[in-house]
């Protein structure tokens, strides 16, 4: 098996189901107030202005060999004004989809202890990455179908360098699987720090031959170019 000479990692930018997400927080809603279904939310403006950074911040570092992306709406439209002009092979990828919340999906922290106290309960003893929502997917089961698409690039772009464009969990997930880190490590990261949208991660192989960080859910870019990073930039729809 081989390795990666390079990996990066993005998250979408802000998406309307992210302001839904905040909203009905903050107001105590049981649900979110969102039309399309999740693989069809669209950025907001600000995620527009977002992916527009990430092209600048893209044009300062060696071109990828290969794009990936989830074949959700968000990280299309976030790769598309990311990639504005780079003749990079990009194609779509449904094993960076987001996580599936199955029956809980729309609904709040509060939706889920008001509608279903006893999945609240389920999820508080087997915790955030083995608790599966019904019809949907655990932390766990996310990182399977990742393995299977590192392996993939491993044994297929050996040497390569590989950009992916994916969702917060996703990320997560692929630190985890990259840093060879414990459900404890990668439990004690989402609790110190939300994945920003339009983050950027990468590890580079080291004379060892193992891909080691370079940085992780970085905004700079952002911040370089005064694309307004919010409160917004964390949230998702995902009580669970």
């Amino acid at each position: 098996m081989g390795e990666l000479e390079w990996l990066g990692v993005i998250r979408h930018g802000e998406s309307i189901g992210n302001l839904a997400a905040l909203r009905a927080e903050r107001d105590g809603a049981e649900r979110l107030d969102l039309a399309p279904r999740d693989p069809d939310v669209p950025l907001s403006p600000l995620g527009l202005e977002q992916a527009s950074a990430v092209n600048r911040w893209l044009r300062a570092v060696p071109p990828p060999d290969l794009v990936l992306v989830s074949p959700y709406l968000r990280t299309v439209e976030t790769a598309r004004a990311a990639l504005a002009g780079a003749p990079w092979p990009t194609s779509r990828d449904e094993r960076l989809r987001d996580r599936d919340l199955g029956q809980l999906d729309l609904l709040t922290t509060h939706g889920v202890r008001t509608l279903y106290p006893q999945e609240a309960e389920r999820r508080q003893r087997l915790g955030k990455f083995y608790y599966r929502p019904p019809g949907g997917e655990s932390w766990a089961d996310v990182a399977l179908r990742l393995r299977s698409l590192l392996a993939d690039l491993r044994r297929d772009h050996d040497g390569g360098r590989v950009l992916l464009f994916t969702h917060d969990v996703v990320v997560q997930l692929v630190r985890y699987l990259v840093e060879d880190l414990s459900e404890e490590q990668l439990m004690d990261s989402a609790r110190r720090q939300v994945i920003a949208n339009a983050s950027v991660g990468t590890w580079a192989r080291d004379a060892a031959g193992r891909l080691v960080a370079g940085v992780f859910n970085d905004i700079t870019h952002l911040r370089a170019e005064d694309t307004r990073p919010t409160a917004e930039e964390g949230v998702r729809a995902e009580p669970v």
